[in-house]
């Protein structure tokens, strides 16, 4: 695959390295108004790092835009003329619709949106995809780059919003939650590192379980709980306090926040 990522900074050289990692690419073009920091990607051989989006866009088929949502506009309508009937356009930015991208650029395009979360950067994020009419050719494709840095999930479009709450942000839910493990750790007895240690791993062995197994979580509760046992008196303890409430109460409260964003 010929790609070219167009805006290479944090999200973008994530997504490089995922693909690069992986061979997933025959040659790749990275942009950026600054290349000096970028100029190490060169060491792959079959990167080419350059500050003309041009030069990218024509030696390009896949086309990942990775750049800051109030320059999108600008960049599409600058290499719109150079699209042609090979050319997949996937968008990385928040908030900015396919209508919006095929006013630009034309319906006929593929277009893709896809929407990463910053576990990309070690290779296990959570990627939520949609398209334009055209673009569902294109979808398996598209699945084809983020399933190498981690999973993704095909979805509607009027659900991207939602799946930033629950991806995107998520990712700041679920730290909340191991940094408060690692704080009761602490408080039982253990030191900082060893702490954090413990939260993370049995975090991620929940997780893996769920993954694994196809369980759902109350099968897995079911596994540790035992009549009159600790485990079931501090998980109720939890709910009596809000836990279950109080996350769903935070999920919805950042979804309400990003639909005011959006009619802003």
């Amino acid at each position: 695959m010929k790609i070219a990522i167009i805006g290479a900074g944090n999200l973008g050289l994530a997504i490089a390295k995922g693909i690069l990692h992986s061979n997933g690419a025959t040659s790749m073009y990275l942009t950026k108004r600054n290349t000096s920091a970028i100029k190490e990607f060169e060491k792959y051989g079959n990167v080419v790092v350059t500050s003309d989006n041009h030069e990218a866009v024509k030696k390009s088929d896949i086309l990942i835009f990775a750049v800051q949502p109030g320059h999108f506009a600008n960049i599409l309508d600058d290499v719109k003329d150079l699209l042609t009937e090979n050319h997949v356009v996937i968008s990385t930015i928040t908030g900015f619709s396919i209508s919006k991208i095929e006013e630009i650029v034309g319906a006929d395009k593929f277009i893709v949106r896809s929407m990463p979360n910053t576990a990309i950067s070690v290779g296990n994020s959570m990627t939520c995809i949609c398209s334009n009419e055209p673009g569902k050719k294109r979808i398996e494709l598209t699945k084809g780059i983020f399933n190498r840095m981690g999973h993704t999930m095909e979805i509607p479009e009027d659900l991207m919003q939602a799946a930033t709450v629950i991806c995107a942000s998520g990712i700041a839910f679920w730290m909340r939650l191991i940094r408060a493990t690692t704080q009761g750790a602490i408080q039982l007895g253990f030191d900082a590192k060893e702490a954090q240690e413990l939260a993370m791993h049995t975090c991620n062995g929940a997780a893996s379980l769920l993954i694994d197994s196809g369980s759902h979580p109350e099968e897995e509760i079911d596994q540790v709980t035992t009549p009159r046992g600790c485990t079931i008196e501090g998980l109720n303890e939890m709910e009596h306090q809000g836990l279950s409430s109080s996350l769903i109460r935070g999920i919805v409260t950042s979804f309400e926040k990003i639909n005011q964003i959006k009619k802003g």
